[in-house]
């Protein structure tokens, strides 16, 4: 069994980790292009994780200019198993008050112009999304949250859209009769990414605003979005810090299928394969391959 290995990604206020020790930087290409920064490879109490963020160092690059292929395949390339997502969003409900940090488990993708899947051009994958995060990084997180008296929410809908504006009122109100929670703009098409990659996710969102769908809360700006941002900096690190403990304490994941999800997903037979993409999705295939035997004379 391979070792399992914990890489969280930061969103909007989370550049750098400067709890890390021993820290290295994996300057990776993917066949998908660049990732968005290089990937951090550091300790915590002796445990070795990884760091990406998502916009950059120096929030450079919009949510629909982020190469999530490139980022998830760079993560697979360091053999890693498990991603923590961490994510701004706004709050589509009175008792998500900003601070607040959401574990979802559930998602609804209203982005049009992001390429959604390594798997094309001559090989197609339909990788099961009705349970999109894992049930155990999720419970891991609640544990975590509740030990440091973070308040939380434990499960909630979180509706991703293109960006990079915010909600018109009316779009908000049409999302909130959908009984979504959160709103971000960064976990579309990330999980599905992940899924396909077979590296188990959780996505950890935490509330900056409410979102424009009530007249008795503030309109949402940046600076608002920023200053509530700045405080949950802290609260992140220490989530961090203290996941990565009890991570690396042992952790039963036999529960979870996603590590082998494209053995009951790939659909195309070997011999129909194009060659140019069984080569561009090596690091994404190579256990499929590999524990089923295909390609092997």
């Amino acid at each position: 069994m391979s070792k399992n290995k914990l890489a969280f990604i930061g969103g909007s206020g989370i550049y750098n980790l400067d709890i890390l020790k021993e820290v290295v930087e994996h300057d990776l290409v993917s066949p998908f292009g660049k990732p968005s920064s290089k990937i951090i490879e550091g300790k915590i109490n002796s445990n070795t994780i990884y760091f990406l963020s998502r916009h950059g160092v120096g929030h450079r690059l919009a949510p629909s200019e982020i190469n999530y292929r490139a980022n998830i395949e760079c993560l697979k390339q360091l053999e890693v198993t498990d991603i923590i997502s961490l994510s701004a969003v706004g709050s589509l409900k009175n008792n998500l008050d900003p601070g607040t940090f959401v574990i979802v488990d559930q998602f609804i993708d209203r982005t049009i112009n992001r390429i959604k899947t390594f798997f094309e051009n001559g090989i197609v994958a339909h990788v099961p999304m009705a349970e999109p995060t894992s049930k155990v990084l999720m419970n891991l997180s609640k544990d975590i949250l509740e030990n440091l008296n973070i308040k939380h929410s434990y499960r909630g809908t979180y509706i991703a859209m293109e960006g990079p504006q915010f909600s018109s009122k009316a779009e908000s109100l049409l999302y909130k009769s959908w009984n979504c929670d959160v709103i971000g703009m960064t976990n579309m098409p990330e999980v599905k990414l992940a899924r396909e990659a077979e590296i188990r996710y959780a996505s950890i969102s935490m509330v900056t605003d409410f979102d424009s769908w009530s007249s008795e809360h503030e309109e949402v700006d940046l600076q608002m979005l920023l200053d509530t941002m700045h405080k949950n900096v802290e609260k992140s690190k220490n989530f961090i810090e203290n996941f990565s403990n009890k991570y690396f304490s042992g952790i039963d994941f036999s529960s979870d299928s996603t590590s082998k999800i494209l053995d009951t997903s790939i659909v195309t037979q070997y011999q129909n394969w194009n060659r140019d993409t069984e080569a561009k999705l090596s690091n994404i295939l190579e256990r499929f391959k590999r524990e089923n035997n295909v390609g092997r004379k």
